[in-house]
């Protein structure tokens, strides 16, 4: 959800020891341990992700360092790098119902609980999200049909 390794790190230990600190509140009746540390988790990176925008906001933009992050060096596939690109783009909440259900596979009702909304709420970010990839990869459709990775169609994928 984050995007950075280092700052995972920190929210899995931040994580802990909210739960650690809040393991009295916990009633094993209601809530599966997992959802409950999950949601815990997922408010921390929300929480940091919300204070980056704020960061940005305050402060004038500095010049975008253009060369290519670890992450995206490690990436083989142009036409995956541009799905990620695009997916980066997206609005956080987008963003983040996408990778819960395509890329960590939480099902549609587990994704709404984490994300604390209705599953109608959710289905609707991941279809607003769905229409926002097409537009942002359809400009560079015809290249990025040309080279599917491992003989899938990107953009069919990603709709």
């Amino acid at each position: 959800m984050l995007r950075d390794p280092v700052e995972a790190e920190d929210v899995a230990q931040d994580t802990f020891i909210r739960a650690w600190n809040a393991a009295g509140r916990w009633q094993p009746g209601t809530a599966k341990l997992e959802s409950w540390m999950a949601r815990i988790a997922t408010n921390l990176c929300l929480d940091r992700l919300r204070k980056k925008r704020e960061a940005y906001m305050e402060t004038p933009p500095e010049m975008h360092d253009e060369s290519p992050s670890a992450d995206e060096q490690m990436i083989s596939s142009e036409t995956d790098n541009a799905v990620l690109i695009a997916i980066g783009r997206l609005p956080d909440r987008q963003r983040i119902a996408l990778e819960l259900c395509h890329f960590q596979g939480h099902s549609n009702i587990d994704a709404a609980k984490e994300l604390e909304i209705s599953v109608d709420a959710l289905e609707s970010l991941l279809a607003r999200a769905r229409r926002k990839l097409k537009s942002l990869l359809m400009p560079q459709r015809d290249e990025l049909m040309s080279s599917p990775p491992d003989g899938q169609d990107t953009l069919t994928t990603v709709t």
